[in-house]
C-alpha cells in the first residue's frame, strides 16, 4: 500500500491531539509524520503508534514534501499557511473558519458531498455543529426535498477548546469564571462567537451559510440559535425541517437508520434518545426524538448528538483525507 507524508498544523491543540488518535485508529497509512505547533510548542514529544514525535516550530518551509496537511491551529494561522502548503504540492484540509466561505474552496463533509472534494490546494472542514445536522439533511433533502430549516444548538464547552474545558472545570469547582462571560456551570449561555449586526452570532451564521454551500442550495431558508452549555463534549442540535413532500415517521426512520454516518436511537419511552454520554469517543452521529412539527404540514423534528471534537473536527478532516487515498486521488 502506498504510504502519505502527513503534517499536522497545531499538533498540540485539543483537536491536533485528536488528529493523532483518530489517525492511529484507521491505520492511515503514513510514510513521515511531521508535528508541527507555535515556537513556545516547538520540542514537545508526542508519542504516535509507539514512536517519539518531536514537535517543530512551523515556518514557511514546513511542508516540503508533504502530501497532506491537517489544519488545526485557529482561523489566523490557516490564512497565513495554508496557501503555502498547498503551493508546496499538499492537499490541506483546514478545521478553521478561514476558508469556509470562499467559493473556490471545498467545504466537505464525505457523507453529504464527497464529489466535491478535490486532489490539490484547500479543503475546509465545516463548523462542528454543521457537520452533525447537514448529514440527517441530506438524507430527508435527498428523499423528500427541503423547504425550510430551524436549528437550536447545544454545545459543549470542548468546543472553545482547552479554554472552555478549563472554565467549565473552574466554576464547577466554585471558582470564578475567566473566559465565559458567565459561570458556565450553573448557567445556559446563548452566545457562541460574537455578535453581528443582524442579530445571531457568528457561529449562527456560519451554520446557516454553511449548510446551504454544501447542499449547494443558497437561497434555502435557515436560521439558527446556538447555545453553549455545561457539558464537557459532545454538542446536541435540535432540528425543524419543513419537506416539500408528505412523509411517514417510520419511513424517515429508516431512512436516517440506514445512512451513513448516522445511528438511529429513538425509542423515549425506554428513555434511548441521542446523548452527550453515547456519542463520546465515536464518530456516529446519533439521531432521535422523531417526531411531526406540529405547526407545519410537511415538518419534522429531530435531536442529533455527536462528538464535537472528533466527528466535528479531526474525525471529518481524517475521513476526507481516507476519502483521498482510498480513490487514489494522489
Amino acid at each position: 500500500m502506498k504510504k502519505y507524508n502527513v503534517a499536522i498544523v497545531g499538533a498540540t491543540g485539543l483537536v491536533g491531539g485528536t488528529f493523532l488518535k483518530v489517525l492511529a485508529e484507521y491505520q492511515f497509512p503514513i510514510k513521515n509524520l511531521r508535528l508541527l505547533a507555535s515556537s513556545k510548542s516547538a520540542g514537545t514529544i508526542i508519542n504516535y503508534c509507539g514512536k517519539k514525535c518531536v514537535v517543530e516550530e512551523l515556518t514557511e518551509k514546513s511542508f516540503k514534501g508533504i502530501d497532506i496537511a491537517l489544519f488545526s491551529a485557529g482561523g489566523e494561522i490557516s490564512k497565513i499557511y495554508c496557501p503555502i502548503a498547498a503551493q508546496s504540492g499538499a492537499v490541506v484540509i483546514d478545521n478553521s473558519s478561514a476558508w469556509r466561505n470562499d467559493p473556490s474552496v471545498p467545504l466537505v463533509v464525505p457523507e453529504v458531498n464527497a464529489k466535491d472534494i478535490r486532489n490539490k490546494g484547500i479543503i475546509s472542514n465545516p463548523n462542528c455543529s454543521t457537520t452533525q445536522a447537514i448529514i440527517p439533511l441530506k438524507a430527508l433533502d435527498d428523499r423528500y426535498g427541503l423547504k425550510r430549516v430551524v436549528f437550536s444548538t447545544y454545545q459543549a464547552v470542548s468546543g472553545s477548546g482547552m479554554k472552555g474545558v478549563n472554565d467549565l472545570e473552574r466554576t464547577l469547582k466554585g471558582e470564578k469564571n475567566e473566559f465565559y462571560p458567565y459561570e458556565i456551570a450553573k448557567t445556559c449561555i446563548p452566545e457562541i462567537d460574537s455578535f453581528l449586526e443582524n442579530g445571531y452570532t457568528k457561529e449562527e451564521m456560519k451554520m446557516v451559510n454553511e449548510t446551504r454551500k454544501m447542499l449547494h442550495k443558497p437561497e434555502l431558508p435557515i436560521s439558527a440559535t446556538c447555545i453553549r452549555v455545561p457539558v464537557p463534549n459532545s454538542h446536541g442540535v435540535s432540528i425543524m425541517a419543513e419537506l416539500n413532500q408528505e412523509f411517514k415517521i417510520e419511513d424517515v426512520k429508516e431512512l436516517f437508520a440506514n445512512y451513513p454516518g448516522l445511528k438511529l436511537v429513538d425509542k423515549p419511552l425506554e428513555h434511548l434518545y441521542p446523548t452527550s454520554t453515547i456519542a463520546n469517543g465515536n464518530d456516529f452521529i446519533y439521531v432521535g426524538r422523531i417526531r411531526r412539527d406540529l405547526s407545519s404540514p410537511n415538518g419534522i423534528l429531530f435531536y442529533t448528538v455527536s462528538d464535537n471534537i472528533r466527528k466535528g473536527a479531526a474525525s471529518n478532516a481524517v475521513q476526507i483525507a481516507k476519502y483521498i487515498v482510498e480513490n487514489e486521488m494522489l
